[in-house]
């Protein structure tokens, strides 16, 4: 009796690891959607859309006033045969989302200037935080009229660095520790 018993817990426990191991290969992973690039008369511009960027976890310590930061990074190379990919470009565009308690409002601040966009409920915040409209990749006199390029892509959100290693303690802020694949997205200038 004491043989089945133990036989059974065995079995229960390796059934809900298992379970639990499939159940955590199909939690929604965030990813960067709607790439477009497109220029204007001075620059090359990006339009993009980051879906499934905020967790459970990560909302409820954003509104606890634990400010969160996207980082945006871009890289644009001309590619070429016999050698390495030319690098035109490479630099990051952050994003800090605050949420303040005393006025109910989210503050979302980008490359660290100083007047944030202020916005009254968390849904506005979380479009405005996953939206990369009209990002300025390039100018286009650092191109070559008629070469072909590429872009990569990648959204990330940095660990939270609280006072004093608090962020050992409370641990559920390093459950939304993530970053996006790197997305390519080919684009010419001009007509070859």
């Amino acid at each position: 009796m004491r043989k089945i018993k133990k036989d059974f817990w065995k079995i229960v426990f390796i059934s809900l690891f298992i379970l639990g191991v499939s159940t955590e290969g199909q939690a929604i992973e965030p990813k960067i959607s709607d790439i477009i690039i497109t220029n204007n008369a001075e620059n090359v511009l990006l339009y993009a859309r980051l879906v499934n960027g905020f967790k459970t976890e990560m909302e409820s310590a954003i509104l606890a006033g634990v400010p969160s930061i996207f980082t945006l990074q871009l890289e644009v190379y001309q590619p070429r045969s016999y050698i390495w990919d030319k690098k035109i470009v490479s630099y990051e565009i952050k994003r800090t989302i605050k949420y303040d308690n005393l006025k109910k409002t989210f503050s979302i601040f980008t490359n660290g200037n100083k007047d944030p966009v202020v916005l009254p409920d968390f849904e506005s915040a979380q479009k405005a935080m996953a939206d990369f409209s009209g990002i300025i990749v390039t100018p286009l006199q650092a191109l070559i009229k008629g070469a072909r390029y590429y872009l990569k892509i990648k959204i990330k959100i940095d660990k939270v660095r609280l006072p004093l290693h608090m962020e050992y303690v409370l641990f559920f802020v390093s459950y939304w520790d993530f970053e996006t694949d790197w997305y390519t997205q080919n684009f010419s200038y001009g007509y070859p």
